[in-house]
C-alpha cells in the first residue's frame, strides 16, 4: 500500500488566518519599535519591553529649547546629562524594588535598568549653556540658543 496517498496537507495543517494576522502585527510592532500584542482569548494584551526609554517632549522658544523627560521613581542622584561634541545625552537607572518578604508580585510591567537617549543639538543652540531641573518626576532641561540666531529688531529710523 502506498503512504504517500494517505497523507492528507489540510488535515495535518490547519490555516488559522487570524494567527497570521497576529504574527504580521507583531512583525510589523517590532519594526516601527512597538511592543508586540499578545491575544490570549478575547483579551488583548502588550508585553512587556526588553529595553526602557523615558518619554521625551522637545519644545523651542524663541530663547531656548526644552527637552522634558518622564522619569518616574528616579532619584535626581541617579540621572546625568552631558554634552558633548553636539550632543545632549540624558541617561541613568531606575531600580528594582527589593522583594519583601510576605510580598508577591503577580504582575511586573515597567522595564527596569539602564536607560540612555541621545540627541543632536541644533546649529543655534549653545551646547555650553545648558541647564537642568528636576521636580514630580519630570526632568527638564534648558538648553539656551546662541545670541547669533536669536533674531533681533531693528529700529528704521525715516529721515
Amino acid at each position: 500500500m502506498n503512504t504517500l496517498a494517505k497523507w492528507d496537507p489540510f488535515r495535518t495543517a490547519r490555516w488559522d488566518p487570524f494567527k497570521e494576522l497576529e504574527d504580521l502585527s507583531n512583525r510589523l510592532s517590532s519594526v516601527f519599535g512597538r511592543s508586540p500584542l499578545r491575544l490570549e482569548g478575547d483579551r488583548e494584551e502588550n508585553l512587556t519591553l526588553t529595553e526602557w526609554a523615558p518619554a521625551v517632549d522637545i519644545s523651542e522658544d524663541d530663547k531656548e529649547y526644552v527637552i522634558k523627560v518622564e522619569l518616574p521613581e528616579i532619584k535626581r542622584e541617579g540621572v546625568n546629562v552631558k554634552v558633548e561634541s553636539g550632543v545632549l545625552t540624558i541617561s541613568g537607572e531606575r531600580k528594582l524594588e527589593q522583594e519583601e518578604k510576605g510580598k508577591k508580585y503577580h504582575r511586573i510591567e515597567r522595564t527596569y535598568g539602564s536607560f540612555s537617549r541621545s540627541f543632536s543639538l541644533p546649529d543655534d543652540a549653545d551646547g555650553d549653556k545648558v541647564t537642568a531641573n528636576f521636580k514630580d518626576g519630570v526632568l527638564q532641561v534648558h538648553v539656551l540658543k546662541s545670541e547669533k540666531a536669536r533674531p533681533k529688531a531693528i529700529e528704521v529710523k525715516v529721515d
